[in-house]
């Protein structure tokens, strides 16, 4: 059975629900664990064969913690099979969508010394009525600004699950 370290760093639990997707899509032969890495945990990653980071974007940029992580880990995620992918809303749109064209991807791997071999980048969730109002409020502007949906009373998933699937099918050939 091969062991694999789910990390997430996520907003709204969009990057949790497409990392369990993944899980989901590993099937047998493979034993998940699902540790979120704001908390900055000490992993022992020699229990690992295989290691996954998610993080979302708010507000234009990737948290803080995931940074500080990727710096106290480093060598440990050199020598492993990890990967990364990151989740926005502006990979709702074509051209934006991959790590090659993403801003934040790009800007991802300007600033942290670790890139990874495998890379995904992927739509969101819009989940206006779970917002507090300044999320709300903000979000509807850039929303606005952006040309996607700005009824508050409506909940978005552009998550495209088969893309999702293929990079999950990807990871695991890994």
């Amino acid at each position: 059975m091969e062991k694999v370290l789910l990390l997430h760093s996520s907003s709204d639990g969009q990057t949790v629900k497409i990392l369990r997707h993944i899980e989901q899509t590993l099937g047998e032969g493979y034993q998940c664990e699902l540790v979120d890495l704001n908390t900055l945990p000490d992993i022992d990653f020699s229990g690992y064969q295989k290691v996954l980071i998610g993080a979302s974007i708010r507000y234009g940029h990737l948290n803080k913690k995931l940074y500080q992580f990727i710096d106290i880990h480093q060598k440990a995620l050199e020598t492993h099979k990890a990967g990364f992918f990151c989740v926005n809303l502006t990979a709702r749109k074509e051209g934006k969508n991959t790590p090659e064209t993403s801003v934040y991807m790009k800007k991802f791997l300007q600033k942290s010394p670790w890139h990874p071999k495998l890379q995904a980048v992927f739509a969101g969730a819009l989940r206006y009525p779970r917002y507090g109002w300044f999320d709300r409020v903000m979000i509807q502007f850039i929303m606005r600004l952006t040309g996607g949906e700005t009824d508050t009373r409506k909940e978005v998933e552009y998550t495209d699950w088969d893309k999702v699937s293929q990079f999950a099918q990807r990871f695991q050939q890994f």
